[in-house]
C-alpha cells in the first residue's frame, strides 16, 4: 500500500459510518450470527482470550527486537505476521504491516471509516484513535494533528499516513533512543509506548 491509497474493504450501501462503534461491531456480530457463522457464546468467548492477551507490550517487545537484531527488524518490515510469530503472536487475524519511522520520515496510522487497529499486539484503541476528529484530521493535516500530540518535526521531514483496513494493520516502528545502546531488549521494550507504535509519539 503506498502512502495513504485508501484500501478499505467493500461496504454495503445502507451501512451507517457516522453510527458508533460499538452499534456497527454489534450489527457485524449479529450479520455472523444469522448467517450461522458464529454464535453469541462463540463471539464472547474468542474476544474474551483476544483481549486476555492482547496489550501494547506486544508491540513493544516487537520493536525492541527489531532495534537489536539486524535479522529481526528486515522480517518485520517485509512480513509482519511472521515476525509476530517469532515471538509466539500467532494466527493473527489480518495482514500486520510495519512501517520504519527514520530522522528523515515519521509514519503515523488511522482508520479513516471506521477503526482498524492491531488490537492482539497494541491492546484496545485508545478513545481518540476512535474519533472521528482524529480520522479526519490526521489525513489532512498530520503536522498539525501531531504538535498536538507533542510530537515537534523539522519542516523538512516527510510525514507518511498509513490508513488501516480490515484486512491489513499497521504497526509504527519508531526510531531507536539515542545512548541505549548497552540496553537489553527487556529494558529497551519498556521505552516503546502505545502512541509510539501508533505513530502519536516517538520514543
Amino acid at each position: 500500500m503506498s502512502e495513504h491509497d485508501h484500501a478499505h474493504g467493500e461496504h454495503d450501501e445502507g451501512e451507517h459510518h457516522d453510527l458508533p462503534v460499538a452499534a456497527r461491531v454489534r450489527r457485524l456480530e449479529e450479520r455472523l450470527i444469522a448467517a450461522g457463522l458464529a454464535s453469541d457464546e462463540e463471539i464472547d468467548a474468542y474476544l474474551g482470550k483476544l483481549y486476555a492477551s492482547a496489550s501494547p507490550v506486544n508491540g513493544a517487545r516487537m520493536a525492541a527486537r527489531a532495534w537489536t537484531d539486524p535479522g529481526y527488524r528486515e522480517l518485520l518490515l517485509s512480513d509482519g505476521n511472521a515476525a509476530a510469530a517469532e515471538l509466539g503472536f500467532r494466527d493473527l487475524s489480518y495482514q500486520l504491516r510495519v512501517v520504519a519511522n527514520t530522522p528523515e520520515t515519521h509514519n503515523v496510522i488511522v482508520c479513516t471509516l471506521c477503526s482498524c487497529y492491531p488490537v492482539s499486539l497494541l491492546g484496545p484503541s485508545p478513545g481518540w484513535y476512535k474519533s472521528f476528529a482524529y480520522r479526519s484530521r490526521t489525513v489532512r493535516e498530520p503536522r498539525s494533528v501531531l504538535a498536538e500530540f507533542g510530537v515537534a518535526l523539522p519542516d523538512d521531514a516527510r510525514i507518511s499516513v498509513w490508513d488501516s483496513t480490515s484486512e491489513a494493520r499497521y504497526m509504527v516502528l519508531p526510531v531507536r533512543p539515542a545512548g541505549t545502546a548497552e540496553m537489553p531488549p527487556e529494558e529497551l521494550a519498556g521505552l516503546v509506548t502505545l502512541n509510539g507504535l501508533i505513530g502519536t509519539a516517538t520514543v
